[in-house]
């Protein structure tokens, strides 16, 4: 069939259907990136092509035993990706058409952060709060204790308190949710780091050495608010100036991607 044959009998319908297609695929990776679900997949895909294969090469026994795997192929899928799903359809309103209520729910997060984070420079009181970006940080979310609760003032101060069970540990943020608390990061191996820096910085170096995130620390020693960008801390001066950081940050950035996506 010639390119031209192709397009005349290509449809509106065509087109409609693999445009959906495509777009179920694309959000089906972004939900699954940066989670163990991604190995899942590989796995699955590495069965169909064994049963493929043993379709090819007539190997009864084998095409059999793979074939009744398949059939409850649809029950592993629903249980092993239960978390995903149940994510998908509770952030399923925050796509492009709730943009605006999205952007007022994610600068609403950052105050309350922002408020959390000063108040607790000013007690001395340490902490880090890990914010996701494009890359996704679900692998170090599982690590630790999963809460999926709205951020508020009100829950960073009791995580952060010392003596409390959440204390030790990152809080990653996804959104306007506290995906998990008491998580532990990679320690940056960077030899020029300073001594006197401590573990909970070099943790927020290490993470944004890793991936595109923004990692927020709080000094227990000195009061110090900064921010770990791509791999270098951002020494903060006030709770106005950290404010100005996030938005430029994370906003800014969330609505560059939402430009670039529409």
């Amino acid at each position: 069939m010639s390119p031209g044959e192709f397009f005349d009998l290509l449809t509106w319908h065509d087109v409609v259907d693999v445009a959906v297609v495509a777009i179920l695929v694309y959000n089906l990776l972004l939900l699954i990136r940066g989670t163990r679900a991604v190995q899942m997949v590989t796995g699955m895909f590495l069965i169909a092509g064994v049963f493929y294969l043993a379709r090819l090469g007539r190997l009864v026994t084998l095409e059999n035993i793979v074939e009744k795997f398949l059939i409850f192929l649809p029950f592993a899928i629903i249980v092993l990706f239960q978390h995903e799903i149940r994510r998908a359809l509770a952030n399923f309103g925050r796509g492009p058409f709730f943009g605006r209520a999205g952007r007022g729910a994610e600068q609403s997060t950052h105050a309350d952060a922002v408020l959390a984070a000063t108040a607790l420079a000013a007690r001395r009181i340490g902490a880090l709060l890990v914010f996701e970006r494009r890359e996704g940080l679900r692998n170090y979310a599982e690590a630790g204790i999963p809460l999926d609760a709205l951020v508020s003032y009100d829950l960073l101060i009791n995580i952060f308190t010392p003596d409390t069970p959440l204390h030790d540990g990152a809080v990653i943020v996804q959104g306007d949710r506290i995906a998990a608390a008491a998580c532990f990061l990679p320690l940056s191996t960077d030899t020029e780091i300073s001594k006197q820096v401590g573990s909970r910085h070099r943790a927020a170096l290490g993470i944004s050495e890793e991936t595109d995130a923004v990692a927020l620390v709080v000094s227990e020693e000195t009061g110090r608010i900064s921010l770990a960008i791509d791999g270098r801390l951002e020494p903060i001066a006030d709770g106005k100036e950290l404010r100005a950081r996030l938005q430029e940050l994370l906003v800014a950035d969330l609505e560059s991607k939402r430009r670039a996506s529409s």
